[in-house]
């Protein structure tokens, strides 16, 4: 199950995508994560300041 970003809470802030080991993340007005590189090791989740990602 991979990491989704709550796209009315995603700030773009930016923290999660340097956090992500595998580059499953992309930049936008708001952030997604691509769920077939996920490999849901919730780094992402950890560091966002306001818990926009949570799994799917």
């Amino acid at each position: 199950m991979a990491y989704k970003i709550d796209k009315d809470t995603c700030t773009a802030c930016g923290t999660c995508i340097d956090e992500c080991p595998v580059e499953a993340i992309h930049e936008g007005e708001v952030y997604s994560i691509d769920p077939d590189v996920c490999t849901e090791c919730g780094s992402c989740a950890d560091v966002c300041p306001v818990e926009a990602i949570s799994p799917e």
